[in-house]
């Protein structure tokens, strides 16, 4: 793995998700804990960062009101309207500590709906600074994280899923999307295998067994 070609892409690792008081923490608390994916998405961004990859977070936020999407939403979104959450200014909307960018990170503004790409310019910064390998982790792996996964697999990026860095609302939708989907659209890969590669280590064929 080459981390001048490599960007490792932070979905939604807000407080809302990730912190006690969060408006959709209990949501996700037990996947979160069952893989300890937030101290696993910390180890992999400081592994990037120390190699010289790419760091980009990709938020969420909506204005009071949510007046960015339709009044009557349904799905994911109604869920975000109804717990208030993601609401921009807001704590809740804040990046965790945990993973916080730092000089040098980038962040990416504007995602309003699942697929990182669909409303900012994710894309523009990737193919701009030449990066050619997207690294996933975050929110929620059978939503945000497998629809931008989806995306970029179709844009032509070489796509890793972090399988021990992502969350989901229950284990059975979390093990689900890991199992079938995920092989499907990138390359299911532990955070270990992950720092590995990073370090001059092959991606082994079997690392999507690790979560």
């Amino acid at each position: 793995m080459n981390p001048e070609t490599t960007a490792l892409v932070l979905i939604e690792f807000q407080n809302d998700f990730t912190s006690e008081g969060g408006a959709l923490h209990g949501a996700v608390q037990g996947t979160m804990e069952s893989t300890g994916m937030l101290a696993n998405a910390r180890t992999a961004l400081e592994a990037t960062r120390a190699a010289g990859a790419t760091v980009i977070h990709v938020p969420i936020a909506f204005q009071e009101g949510y007046h960015e999407i339709t009044a009557s939403p349904y799905g994911i979104l109604k869920g975000v309207v109804d717990s208030n959450a993601f609401v921009k200014g807001s704590w809740g909307a804040e990046i965790v500590q945990d993973v916080a960018p730092v000089e040098g990170d980038l962040i990416v503004e504007g995602k309003r709906g699942l697929d990182a790409f669909g409303s900012t310019n994710l894309d523009f910064i990737l193919r701009s600074k030449g990066i050619t390998t997207v690294v996933l982790a975050g929110f929620l792996t059978n939503c945000c994280v497998e629809s931008t996964m989806r995306s970029a697999y179709e844009k032509g990026f070489e796509v890793l899923t972090l399988v021990d860095a992502v969350g989901a609302t229950s284990e059975a939708e979390h093990v689900n999307a890991i199992t079938y989907d995920f092989p499907m659209f990138s390359k299911p890969t532990t955070v270990a295998d992950y720092v590995g590669a990073l370090r001059g280590a092959p991606v082994t064929a079997d690392s999507s067994r690790g979560y």
